[in-house]
Protein backbone atom coordinates (compact mmCIF):
# COMPACT_ATOMS: atom_id res chain seq x y z
CA UNK A 1 0.00 0.00 0.00
CA UNK A 2 1.59 3.31 -1.46
CA UNK A 3 1.03 6.94 0.01
CA UNK A 4 0.92 6.29 3.39
CA UNK A 5 3.56 7.61 6.00
CA UNK A 6 6.92 6.53 5.67
CA UNK A 7 7.34 3.51 8.67
CA UNK A 8 10.05 3.95 11.17
CA UNK A 9 12.19 1.31 12.41
CA UNK A 10 11.41 0.19 15.73
CA UNK A 11 14.77 0.61 17.36
CA UNK A 12 13.69 4.53 17.37
CA UNK A 13 10.83 3.96 19.64
CA UNK A 14 10.91 3.57 23.10
CA UNK A 15 9.90 -0.03 23.86
CA UNK A 16 8.73 -1.60 27.53
CA UNK A 17 12.58 -1.91 28.27
CA UNK A 18 13.55 1.99 27.74
CA UNK A 19 14.87 3.46 30.94
CA UNK A 20 13.02 6.93 31.58
CA UNK A 21 14.42 10.18 32.77
CA UNK A 22 12.42 13.39 33.05
CA UNK A 23 12.20 16.98 34.13
CA UNK A 24 9.44 17.91 36.22
CA UNK A 25 8.54 21.98 36.86
CA UNK A 26 6.33 24.65 36.38
CA UNK A 27 6.35 25.99 33.68
CA UNK A 28 8.53 23.39 32.14
CA UNK A 29 7.29 23.34 27.93
CA UNK A 30 9.66 25.27 26.99
CA UNK A 31 12.51 23.31 28.56
CA UNK A 32 15.58 22.91 26.49
CA UNK A 33 16.20 19.17 28.69
CA UNK A 34 14.71 16.61 26.53
CA UNK A 35 16.35 18.24 23.50
CA UNK A 36 19.68 18.27 25.22
CA UNK A 37 19.54 14.95 26.90
CA UNK A 38 17.70 12.75 24.24
CA UNK A 39 20.96 14.02 21.78
CA UNK A 40 23.02 12.76 24.50
CA UNK A 41 21.47 9.50 24.77
CA UNK A 42 21.21 8.82 21.10
CA UNK A 43 24.83 9.64 20.51
CA UNK A 44 25.58 6.80 23.88
CA UNK A 45 23.69 4.46 21.93
CA UNK A 46 21.49 3.78 24.79
CA UNK A 47 18.31 2.88 25.52
CA UNK A 48 16.89 5.92 27.47
CA UNK A 49 14.18 8.37 26.63
CA UNK A 50 13.94 11.98 28.47
CA UNK A 51 10.82 13.77 28.43
CA UNK A 52 8.81 17.01 30.00
CA UNK A 53 6.72 16.43 33.25
CA UNK A 54 4.22 19.51 34.32
CA UNK A 55 3.95 20.01 37.82
CA UNK A 56 1.95 22.35 39.44
CA UNK A 57 3.40 24.36 42.25
CA UNK A 58 2.95 22.03 45.30
CA UNK A 59 2.87 18.98 43.25
CA UNK A 60 6.35 17.96 43.62
CA UNK A 61 5.78 15.76 46.70
CA UNK A 62 3.24 13.55 44.63
CA UNK A 63 4.96 14.18 41.13
CA UNK A 64 8.27 12.09 43.31
CA UNK A 65 6.21 9.68 44.92
CA UNK A 66 4.88 9.05 41.82
CA UNK A 67 8.17 8.47 40.39
CA UNK A 68 9.16 6.07 42.20
CA UNK A 69 6.06 3.64 42.03
CA UNK A 70 6.97 3.63 38.01
CA UNK A 71 10.40 3.41 38.02
CA UNK A 72 11.60 6.30 36.20
CA UNK A 73 15.09 6.39 36.57
CA UNK A 74 16.35 9.72 37.09
CA UNK A 75 14.37 13.40 37.19
CA UNK A 76 15.52 16.91 36.80
CA UNK A 77 13.87 19.41 39.08
CA UNK A 78 13.18 23.16 38.30
CA UNK A 79 11.24 26.02 39.54
CA UNK A 80 9.71 26.10 41.33
CA UNK A 81 10.10 22.72 43.03
CA UNK A 82 13.67 22.81 44.13
CA UNK A 83 13.65 23.63 47.77
CA UNK A 84 11.01 20.74 47.80
CA UNK A 85 12.77 18.02 46.21
CA UNK A 86 15.28 18.63 49.14
CA UNK A 87 12.46 17.71 51.44
CA UNK A 88 10.82 14.86 49.79
CA UNK A 89 14.38 12.89 48.48
CA UNK A 90 15.30 9.88 50.70
CA UNK A 91 18.75 10.71 50.67
CA UNK A 92 20.66 14.47 50.00
CA UNK A 93 24.16 14.61 48.98
CA UNK A 94 26.74 17.09 51.52
CA UNK A 95 26.09 19.96 48.83
CA UNK A 96 22.22 19.30 48.41
CA UNK A 97 21.73 19.45 52.00
CA UNK A 98 23.67 22.46 52.43
CA UNK A 99 22.10 24.75 50.09
CA UNK A 100 18.64 23.22 50.77
CA UNK A 101 17.97 22.44 46.75
CA UNK A 102 17.51 19.83 44.34
CA UNK A 103 18.11 19.99 40.54
CA UNK A 104 18.61 16.28 40.00
CA UNK A 105 17.35 12.89 41.30
CA UNK A 106 18.87 9.37 40.91
CA UNK A 107 17.09 6.74 41.15
CA UNK A 108 19.62 3.73 42.95
CA UNK A 109 17.01 0.94 44.04
CA UNK A 110 14.56 1.72 46.44
CA UNK A 111 16.23 4.68 47.42
CA UNK A 112 15.60 8.44 45.66
CA UNK A 113 18.88 10.41 46.02
CA UNK A 114 19.13 14.84 45.35
CA UNK A 115 22.20 15.94 44.05
CA UNK A 116 22.86 19.53 42.85
CA UNK A 117 24.80 20.00 39.60
CA UNK A 118 23.66 23.64 38.86
CA UNK A 119 27.07 24.95 41.00
CA UNK A 120 29.61 22.23 39.01
CA UNK A 121 28.02 23.25 36.00
CA UNK A 122 28.40 26.91 36.16
CA UNK A 123 32.04 26.13 37.20
CA UNK A 124 32.33 24.15 34.09
CA UNK A 125 31.14 26.36 31.74
CA UNK A 126 33.23 29.60 32.96
CA UNK A 127 36.18 27.50 32.59
CA UNK A 128 35.61 25.59 29.12
CA UNK A 129 32.49 28.08 27.36
CA UNK A 130 34.36 31.17 29.13
CA UNK A 131 37.78 30.46 29.42
CA UNK A 132 37.82 31.95 32.55
CA UNK A 133 40.10 30.20 35.84
CA UNK A 134 37.72 31.41 38.82
CA UNK A 135 40.45 30.89 41.31
CA UNK A 136 41.81 34.22 42.83
CA UNK A 137 39.06 36.50 40.89
CA UNK A 138 37.32 39.30 42.85
CA UNK A 139 33.46 38.28 41.43
CA UNK A 140 30.08 40.09 41.73
CA UNK A 141 26.71 37.82 41.54
CA UNK A 142 23.65 39.62 41.25
CA UNK A 143 20.46 37.87 43.45
CA UNK A 144 19.85 35.97 46.20
CA UNK A 145 17.61 33.07 45.02
CA UNK A 146 18.40 29.08 44.34
CA UNK A 147 20.64 30.16 41.46
CA UNK A 148 22.24 33.11 43.01
CA UNK A 149 23.52 30.64 46.05
CA UNK A 150 24.19 27.45 44.28
CA UNK A 151 26.79 30.16 42.00
CA UNK A 152 28.35 31.56 45.58
CA UNK A 153 29.14 28.35 47.35
CA UNK A 154 30.60 27.24 44.09
CA UNK A 155 32.66 30.02 43.28
CA UNK A 156 33.81 30.30 47.44
CA UNK A 157 35.02 26.61 46.83
CA UNK A 158 36.50 27.12 43.47
CA UNK A 159 39.12 29.78 45.84
CA UNK A 160 37.79 33.17 44.60
CA UNK A 161 39.60 36.13 46.36
CA UNK A 162 36.10 37.33 46.89
CA UNK A 163 32.24 37.03 45.89
CA UNK A 164 30.55 40.46 46.20
CA UNK A 165 26.25 39.52 46.41
CA UNK A 166 24.21 42.46 45.18
CA UNK A 167 20.29 42.13 45.56
CA UNK A 168 17.22 44.79 46.21
CA UNK A 169 16.27 43.23 49.92
CA UNK A 170 20.17 43.42 51.65
CA UNK A 171 18.89 40.61 54.33
CA UNK A 172 18.60 38.36 51.50
CA UNK A 173 21.89 39.36 50.20
CA UNK A 174 23.83 38.74 53.50
CA UNK A 175 21.63 35.45 53.60
CA UNK A 176 23.09 34.37 50.41
CA UNK A 177 26.96 35.86 50.81
CA UNK A 178 27.04 33.60 54.08
CA UNK A 179 27.11 30.79 51.15
CA UNK A 180 30.88 31.69 50.48
CA UNK A 181 31.75 32.39 54.06
CA UNK A 182 34.63 34.15 54.63
CA UNK A 183 34.91 35.64 51.22
CA UNK A 184 31.25 36.92 50.93
CA UNK A 185 29.67 39.85 51.75
CA UNK A 186 26.69 42.22 50.74
CA UNK A 187 27.88 45.06 48.16
CA UNK A 188 26.26 47.56 46.02
CA UNK A 189 25.68 48.05 42.23
CA UNK A 190 28.89 50.28 42.22
CA UNK A 191 31.73 48.13 43.16
CA UNK A 192 31.04 46.07 39.84
CA UNK A 193 33.33 48.30 38.26
CA UNK A 194 36.16 46.53 40.61
CA UNK A 195 35.10 42.85 40.07
CA UNK A 196 36.88 40.50 36.99
CA UNK A 197 33.30 38.33 37.37
CA UNK A 198 29.98 39.44 37.12
CA UNK A 199 26.84 37.13 37.20
CA UNK A 200 23.14 37.93 37.04
CA UNK A 201 21.48 34.99 38.82
CA UNK A 202 17.83 37.05 38.66
CA UNK A 203 14.95 37.06 36.34
CA UNK A 204 15.78 40.13 35.31
CA UNK A 205 16.02 40.31 31.04
CA UNK A 206 14.25 37.31 30.87
CA UNK A 207 12.20 36.47 27.62
CA UNK A 208 8.37 36.59 28.61
CA UNK A 209 9.11 37.95 31.90
CA UNK A 210 7.62 41.54 32.80
CA UNK A 211 11.48 42.30 33.18
CA UNK A 212 12.47 41.38 29.53
CA UNK A 213 14.72 44.05 27.94
CA UNK A 214 15.69 45.80 31.25
CA UNK A 215 19.15 45.33 32.68
CA UNK A 216 19.45 44.27 36.40
CA UNK A 217 22.97 46.54 36.62
CA UNK A 218 23.57 49.66 35.25
CA UNK A 219 25.95 49.06 32.43
CA UNK A 220 28.13 51.97 33.20
CA UNK A 221 29.81 50.02 35.71
CA UNK A 222 31.33 47.53 33.06
CA UNK A 223 33.93 47.68 30.99
CA UNK A 224 37.28 46.47 29.63
CA UNK A 225 38.71 42.97 31.76
CA UNK A 226 35.45 41.71 32.83
CA UNK A 227 33.72 38.64 31.81
CA UNK A 228 29.89 39.47 32.27
CA UNK A 229 27.50 36.06 32.50
CA UNK A 230 23.98 35.58 32.08
CA UNK A 231 22.29 32.58 33.28
CA UNK A 232 19.59 33.71 31.40
CA UNK A 233 19.73 31.28 27.88
CA UNK A 234 16.44 32.59 26.62
CA UNK A 235 17.10 35.16 24.55
CA UNK A 236 20.57 34.34 23.94
CA UNK A 237 22.10 37.67 24.22
CA UNK A 238 20.02 40.04 26.96
CA UNK A 239 20.07 43.80 27.33
CA UNK A 240 23.13 43.00 29.56
CA UNK A 241 25.02 41.09 27.49
CA UNK A 242 24.43 43.22 24.64
CA UNK A 243 25.61 46.91 26.59
CA UNK A 244 28.39 44.82 28.65
CA UNK A 245 30.05 43.93 25.33
CA UNK A 246 29.52 47.89 23.99
CA UNK A 247 31.70 48.53 26.97
CA UNK A 248 34.19 46.04 25.88
CA UNK A 249 33.19 43.40 28.57
CA UNK A 250 33.27 39.74 27.14
CA UNK A 251 30.29 37.88 27.82
CA UNK A 252 28.46 34.68 27.94
CA UNK A 253 25.13 33.82 28.44
CA UNK A 254 23.08 30.59 30.32
CA UNK A 255 23.11 28.15 28.08
CA UNK A 256 26.88 26.73 29.12
CA UNK A 257 25.47 26.43 32.56
CA UNK A 258 22.32 24.91 31.28
CA UNK A 259 24.23 22.07 29.18
CA UNK A 260 27.03 21.24 31.69
CA UNK A 261 24.69 20.78 34.62
CA UNK A 262 22.31 18.93 32.55
CA UNK A 263 26.21 16.58 31.34
CA UNK A 264 26.73 15.99 34.91
CA UNK A 265 22.94 14.65 35.81
CA UNK A 266 23.29 12.32 32.73
CA UNK A 267 26.59 11.05 34.13
CA UNK A 268 25.03 10.61 37.50
CA UNK A 269 21.96 8.68 35.95
CA UNK A 270 24.19 6.46 33.48
CA UNK A 271 27.26 6.30 34.72
CA UNK A 272 28.89 7.41 31.03
CA UNK A 273 30.99 10.33 30.34
CA UNK A 274 28.42 12.77 28.91
CA UNK A 275 29.07 13.64 24.89
CA UNK A 276 28.91 17.33 26.29
CA UNK A 277 29.54 19.20 22.65
CA UNK A 278 26.50 16.64 21.53
CA UNK A 279 24.56 18.48 24.32
CA UNK A 280 25.82 22.24 23.14
CA UNK A 281 25.39 21.43 19.67
CA UNK A 282 21.49 20.39 20.19
CA UNK A 283 20.80 23.07 22.41
CA UNK A 284 22.13 25.88 20.14
CA UNK A 285 20.37 24.48 17.41
CA UNK A 286 17.14 24.34 19.60
CA UNK A 287 17.73 27.93 20.29
CA UNK A 288 18.07 28.90 16.83
CA UNK A 289 14.66 31.60 15.70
Amino acid sequence: MSGGPASVPLRHWPTAATAVAGVVGDPVRHSLSPVIHNAAFSACGIDWVYVAFPVLNGGAPRAIEGARALGIAGLSVTMPHKSVAAEVVDRLTPLAARLGAVNTIVSKGAELVGYSTDGAGFIDSLKLEGDFEPAGRRCMVLGAGGAARAVILALAQSGVEEVLVVNRSNPNAAQAAVFAGERGRVASPEEARDVELVVNATPVGMQGSPAAGRCPLDPAFLGPGQLVVDLIYRPSSTALLEQAAKRGARVMGGLGMLVHQAARAFTLWTGLEAPVQVMMDAAREACQP
